[in-house]
């Protein structure tokens, strides 16, 4: 699939890089406490994976620095939130100062000509069947699997208990309407619907195009019609249908939520202490949800978006790998690459690395569910037990966002925000997303 060509980004955002690049901006420290080296190898890491866990990460790293005896010095190089991949690692490849490790997943295609290719190597070798696929390109393993995360909706237990909600009783979109009614009788908000691009972009559209066929080549063949525009979404009925549930959680949302970067905050904290039953998002914020109330249970279940409880991807959530690990090889030396696959195999491999890795929030672990054999840690939270289930039954939906060309979730997510906001009616909302894909 070809790739978008990305919107022209804002001169803020440019500029945003471009300081802390030359500035020398930088999270972690980068000194070796690794015992008797007479030389260390500095590298650097593009980000913290995800900025839910960007304390954890941090700590993390500077627990690997001072302790490693790979003789290897880790810095953390910011990476903004507003700005798009690609054009944050473009400026520091132009610079010749290209960060070691990256993490990214519809960029893979993009950054496959620079980086090692992990094929054969004894950590590709211990990832779970199927995690490397997306990121096997012409041949060659461009990248590790992360974690594995799943999104839907998520709720507090505590709420729907309360108001006599099962979760797993809800098969239909009237049902889920009516949970919604049932939890508005106890004065609680049914929902927080967050307006996030990047949440209605890439994970809102992927309930539409995860349930749109019932293969992969079924779905992957909607991405191709819509590419050669010759597909009609106003004229399919299950966009219309996922329209519907759209709709149903637009109106039943709390008055706060918005399309407003501070939203994601705003979510865990109305989800945390119980002022909304429900909320679209993923189990990536469930540590940020464990922070806020400790003690609390937080479930995930599917979005329905069908009146027939037998249809399709009702009973299923979304799972599938975020990110992928990737290392530079273009301006990164030999003794850089190998540097960055210790640390690498010092998270994946090790007890202590393990422990930061799938480790429990509060412990200062980043709670991440493990996609590698040998694993000793895995997450033990009431969320990642329900996904868990979730994967054993085999109802889990394909991240159809992963086959997103690079910039389509960015120009979905604009568009589902006009939308949310009722500046676009259906017919306008259906005719930007198949613009989208125009190249």
């Amino acid at each position: 699939m070809a790739v978008i060509n990305r919107k022209v980004a804002s001169a803020a955002g440019v500029a945003t890089v471009a300081t802390l690049l030359f500035s020398g901006c930088a999270a972690g420290s980068s000194d070796a406490g690794a015992g008797d080296c007479s030389e260390v190898t500095e590298i650097t890491w593009l980000g913290t994976i995800k900025v839910e866990i960007q304390d954890q990460f941090t700590d993390a790293i500077e627990f690997y620095n001072e302790n490693n005896t790979d003789c290897v010095a880790v810095e953390i190089l910011e990476s903004p939130q507003d700005v798009p991949f690609l054009q944050t690692v473009t400026t520091y490849y132009e610079a010749g100062k290209a960060p070691t490790i990256m993490t990214a997943l519809q960029e893979l295609p993009d950054m496959a000509p620079r980086v090692v290719d992990w094929s054969g190597d004894p950590l590709a070798e211990l990832a779970a069947d199927g995690t490397l696929d997306v990121a096997t390109i012409d041949g060659k393993v461009v990248g590790l699997p992360i974690t594995a995360e799943a999104f839907g909706l998520l709720y507090n237990k505590a709420v729907l208990d309360a108001a006599g909600v099962d979760p797993a009783s809800i098969t239909t979109r009237s049902e889920l309407a009516d949970a919604f009614d049932a939890v508005a009788e106890t004065g609680v908000a049914p929902v927080h619907f967050s307006g996030l691009w990047w949440s209605l972009g890439a994970h809102f559209t992927n309930v539409y195009h995860a349930n749109a066929a019932d293969t992969v080549e079924g779905r992957l063949a909607i991405l191709d019609e819509l590419k050669a525009g010759s597909k009609s979404l106003s004229s399919d009925p299950v966009f219309e249908n996922w329209l519907e549930t759209f709709d149903l959680l637009k109106e039943n949302s709390i008055d706060s939520a918005s399309i407003a970067d501070t939203d994601y905050d705003l979510g865990v904290e109305n989800l945390a202490v119980g002022d909304a039953g429900f909320w679209f998002m993923g189990n990536w914020a469930e540590p940020n949800l464990l922070t806020a109330t400790p003690d609390g249970e937080f479930g995930v279940m599917p979005v329905p978006i069908s009146d027939e409880a037998g249809t399709y991807g009702n009973d299923s959530i979304s799972v599938g790998v975020p990110f992928y690990a990737m290392i530079d090889a273009e301006q990164s030396t030999p003794e850089q690459q190998e540097a960055a696959k210790a640390v690498l195999s010092w998270f994946l491999t090790t007890p202590e690395g393990q422990a930061y890795w799938s480790g429990p929030v509060e412990e200062g672990g980043m709670n991440f569910i493990p996609v590698y054999d040998g694993f000793e840690v895995t997450p033990s939270t009431f969320m990642a037990a329900e996904i868990a289930e979730y994967i054993a039954a085999g109802k889990t939906l394909q991240w159809v966002n992963s086959a997103y060309p690079a910039g389509l979730q960015e120009a979905y997510g604009a568009a589902a925000q006009k939308y949310y906001d009722g500046v676009s009616d259906r017919a306008a909302f259906a005719a930007e997303l198949e613009a989208a894909w125009v190249e």
